[in-house]
């Protein structure tokens, strides 16, 4: 009887993040970034080019092939459909939320085991980009790998976690390139404590495993090449460096990250401060190790939201720990109840209501959007102002949890994190059901691709174009009967004895579909 529970307490681990991970509704892309690896990667199986990214006919040498190679494998071998080119980022995120799991295990213990995967899966920043078709999960996901590795290095008899330390850093590079510098460098203090390892044969063994993908990958390349790869990604490192459209000022992640961490936020740098003086060994991992990367982020001229993933799993701990001082602090414990009971039910309550009553219209959310949204936040509202005094900490813990646990699950199926591009969609599979289209490729003007408006629609439009042609100098370049995809309008209307147009919308401009009489 007793195994049996605790097979049903396993299982029940494993299916309560099932509406949290799996969109079970139509997927559409955004454009940048998830469109252009996706494009990317059906360049690849379109044309069997598996050693050079694309764009258009061009080579694109800013990148490694990483992603693109992940996400055209996935649909070789589940088929050419968008379920398949998520895969990669689905099955990372899931084992990411199992190593944060094991962490949890490893700094507190297996009592509550269960929460720290809970809050990581329900932060706003983790939750949107494990839904996003790009190699920021991925590369978090080896981060978390490598932590979980090093801590579990106590001596030279552990080799396994040894040759997992050295593997990690050769795979994030093949993801990340030169990203992979900075965990290193937020792990300085403890790599030094464990200093050690480095003399382990297993640790460089582990090092050169990594590296076979992006050594073999360099090696396939270089011929079709003037210069080394790694001259052409150490110069979109050094763009990054300096001044460009995604350089912030110096403070950029000290708002963004209270943000993006949203609702936990508050519990995480309570935690991560409390870490500090909690453990000699572990402020290392907890609150060393966050804390640096986020100052050598912030002095990297790019900042973006999604480079401090790498240490959401880190962050989700301290907020468990946060979590855990407060509702268990005499000190703090009566105004933690107030807060989270009172304070934070009205405020959510009150913006649900604002936004029912002054701005659902204006959005461009259909009715499933709109409901699903506003029942996530009245659920999440409800279930905090549940909290109550006497309760005990695990009452306390899994109130917490209910409320984001539900918010995200709604958020997630009402599409809004998986169907981004929802009406263009909607335009392509009306377009898609012309005879005309199902039975011929349509070709691209890149003329018209000259801003990014354009840029953008047209990533999206040709991926969900059934049969992409190829890319065309100008309208003039089309045989009879061929169609294309151009923004040359006006030009077109005056020809009409030349080109027809069939389908031209307000969702798909400046883009219209024409034929070549």
């Amino acid at each position: 009887m007793n195994n049996k529970i605790l097979k049903f307490k396993k299982l029940f681990k494993l299916f309560i993040f099932i509406p949290l991970i799996f969109y079970f509704g139509k997927r559409s892309y955004i454009a940048f970034d998830e469109g252009f690896y996706a494009l990317q990667a059906r360049w690849i199986l379109d044309k069997g080019n598996w050693t050079i990214p694309l764009w258009l006919d061009q080579y694109v040498l800013d990148r490694t092939i990483g992603l693109q190679f992940l996400i055209a494998q996935s649909q070789v071998i589940f088929g050419r459909n968008m379920f398949s080119a998520y895969l990669p980022t689905t099955a990372t995120a899931i084992l990411m939320l199992f190593i944060t799991y094991k962490l949890h295990e490893e700094f507190f213990s297996k009592k509550y085991a269960i929460i720290s995967p809970l809050i990581l899966s329900t932060t706003y920043l983790w939750f949107d980009y494990s839904h996003l078709a790009t190699q920021d999960i991925i590369f978090s996901c080896l981060v978390s790998i490598g932590l979980y590795s090093l801590v579990k290095i106590n001596n030279d008899d552990d080799k396994f976690y040894i040759l997992f330390f050295g593997i990690w850093i050769g795979l994030s590079f093949m993801m990340k390139t030169f990203l992979v510098f900075v965990p290193l460098l937020a792990l300085s203090p403890y790599l030094y404590k464990k200093k050690n390892l480095f003399f382990s044969k297993y640790f460089w063994l582990g090092l050169l495993i990594g590296f076979i993908p992006y050594s073999f990958w360099a090696v396939s390349i270089n011929p079709y090449l003037e210069k080394n790869i790694i001259f052409y990604l150490f110069e979109k490192f050094t763009v990054l460096s300096n001044k460009n459209n995604f350089t912030n000022p110096f403070y950029y992640y000290f708002w963004n990250i209270p943000v993006t961490f949203l609702p936990w936020s508050i519990f995480g740098i309570i935690g991560t401060i409390r870490n500090f003086s909690s453990n000699k060994e572990n402020k290392y991992i907890l609150t060393f190790f966050p804390c640096l990367l986020i100052l050598i982020l912030s002095i990297f001229s790019t900042k973006t939201p999604y480079y401090p993933l790498q240490i959401t799993s880190i962050f989700a701990l301290n907020t468990y720990a946060g979590i855990r001082y407060l509702f268990n602090s005499e000190r703090f414990y009566r105004i933690s109840i107030f807060i989270t009971s009172k304070i934070i039910p009205l405020f959510i309550v009150t913006l649900t209501f604002t936004y029912y009553f002054f701005f659902k219209e204006i959005s461009n959310f259909n009715f499933k959007e709109n409901t699903l949204i506003i029942l996530g936040l009245l659920f999440f509202g409800l279930s905090w102002s549940l909290i109550q005094y006497k309760k005990s900490f695990k009452e306390i813990l899994i109130t917490l949890i209910i409320g984001p646990y539900l918010l995200a699950s709604f958020l997630l199926q009402s599409g809004l994190f998986t169907d981004r591009s929802r009406e263009i969609r909607e335009q392509m599979e009306y377009i898609s059901s012309f005879d005309i289209v199902k039975n011929q490729p349509i070709k691209v003007d890149k003329a018209g691709i000259n801003n990014s408006l354009s840029s953008s629609k047209i990533i999206r439009i040709s991926l969900l174009t059934p049969k992409l042609g190829e890319f065309l100098e100008g309208v003039d370049q089309l045989k009879k009967s061929e169609l294309a995809w151009t923004t040359k309008v006006q030009a077109i209307k005056n020809d009409n004895n030349s080109y027809e147009v069939l389908y031209e919308n307000d969702i798909l401009k400046p883009w219209i579909l024409i034929l070549k009489k």
